[in-house]
């Protein structure tokens, strides 16, 4: 679901240490002096240093509508390139099942019903009225799921952290975050210490809960 791309570099932090180094006027010829002093910046809330990692990946199997969502954090000017609803086949799509039609076996074949009927919708669009592809797309649902190539800074994607590793994010999208901290752990050890220590819901970072309704982590904090 998640694919780190061989552009992301492996070692985020010792990366960060080199950059400051040039502007500290320090030795960054060593990568243990570089991982040390970028390690200090982060622990020290110096956070611009942050922004000199990009991660590159791509995101596949999740739903148009979550990868809309995904689109608002634009921060530090990420930039991405989507499956195409112009040139992409869609007849036969898969899609995303909320959990809460998976577990009523009604609502789950009327699910699928509806999804089958805009599949065959679309091929008879194309096949039997000649409606191009890009105008029979417009029957496509927010719940198919599609395919992007995303770059954005370390910055930006722990800030989205705070907020969609909240329990009071949209599901979907609490699990794709999940998914990228999955995949960034496994890159390198790097990348592990960065997310184990910063990839963190918002409570975490505030040390008490700022939703009105509150999942119990952390104590509520009364303003």
């Amino acid at each position: 679901m998640i694919t780190i791309l061989k552009e992301t570099p492996e070692k985020p932090i010792t990366l960060m240490g080199e950059r400051a180094g040039v502007c500290w006027g320090g030795d960054i010829r060593k990568e243990e002096k570089n991982y040390r002093r970028g390690l200090d910046c982060i622990k020290s809330g110096h956070h611009r240093v942050l922004e000199y990692v990009n991660v590159e990946m791509i995101l596949d199997g999740y739903s148009a509508r979550v990868i809309r969502e995904w689109y608002t954090h634009i921060g530090g000017a990420p930039t991405r390139l989507q499956a195409s609803t112009r040139y992409v086949d869609y007849s036969g799509f898969s899609y995303i099942m909320p959990p809460s039609v998976a577990g009523n076996p009604e609502a789950e074949k009327l699910y699928r019903d509806t999804m089958a009927a805009i599949s065959a919708g679309c091929s008879r669009l194309e096949e039997e009225y000649g409606i191009p592809r890009e105008d029979a797309a417009m029957l496509l649902p927010l719940g198919m799921t599609t395919r992007i190539v995303d770059k954005r800074n370390v910055r930006n994607l722990i800030e989205m952290s705070h907020q969609r590793l909240c329990s009071r994010a949209y599901w979907e999208y609490r699990q794709l975050m999940e998914d990228i901290c999955v995949a960034l752990s496994a890159y390198s050890e790097e990348w592990k210490y960065l997310v184990d220590h910063y990839f963190v819901p918002k409570c975490q970072v505030q040390g008490y809960c700022t939703e009105k309704k509150s999942c119990g982590k952390m104590p509520y904090r009364e303003v």
